[in-house]
């Protein structure tokens, strides 16, 4: 099977939030999609092992929040990169409460989602909710996965819906990637000379957690 035909199917990039007893939590999701008008409802794709997957099979509750291409890029790195089982992902990401659901600052729009069904796959549950709350938080063109690839340069969390496994790349130059988020810089500066407190454009860790690849 040739899986780079599926990178021609069109995905955005979202995050997908909850509570977990209280505390905020969230992940980012790049297979959501309308499902009807009337009523509103919207489905979702997330990974088993998320633990924003658990927490919205106990609380019945999610939230699509559509990141804009202006957003930090850091969103996607906290978001995508990280777990809420074990990391505070809104401890340094301002956030309202909207519709009764935690809602990132930045994000475009949101829905609030009620949990209707859902269909179990292999490694994923896909959420179907009824919309009972959206709103147009800021204008901006919504991210798609084609601009995070291209242009933030970003690659795909490997519990994502989209995950495939590279292929090694050819060449003599060394590579410098993120082993957190898997960017890897390509700027005009050499990366041994930028500045010790430079820091990842996607998931803000720094230059110690980048590994030289020849």
């Amino acid at each position: 099977m040739n899986m780079t035909a599926f990178y021609n199917l069109s995905y955005g990039v979202y995050l997908c939030t909850s509570w977990d007893e209280g505390r905020p939590v969230g992940c980012v999701a790049n297979s959501a999609m309308q499902i009807t008008s009337s009523p509103a409802s919207i489905a979702i794709s997330l990974n088993r092992v998320n633990h924003t997957h658990k927490c919205v099979e106990e609380t019945g509750y999610f939230s699509v929040c559509v990141l804009g291409e202006k957003c930090d890029p850091q969103l996607v790195g906290t978001f995508g990169f990280r777990s809420s089982r074990d990391t505070d992902k809104f401890a340094a990401t301002p956030y309202a409460v909207r519709g009764k659901l935690p809602v990132p600052d930045g994000c475009l729009c949101y829905f609030a989602c009620k949990v209707i069904g859902k269909i179990e796959t292999a490694t994923h549950t896909v959420f179907l909710g009824e919309v009972y709350e959206a709103e147009s938080l800021h204008g901006g063109t919504p991210m798609t996965y084609a601009y995070y690839h291209k242009v933030l340069k970003g690659k795909t969390s490997v519990n994502a819906p989209t995950y495939v496994e590279s292929e090694k790349r050819s060449g003599d130059g060394a590579r410098y990637v993120c082993k957190v988020c898997g960017y890897e810089y390509d700027g005009d500066i050499p990366f041994e000379d930028l500045p010790e407190d430079w820091t990842c454009p996607l998931c803000g860790v720094g230059k110690d957690m980048f590994e030289k690849i020849e």
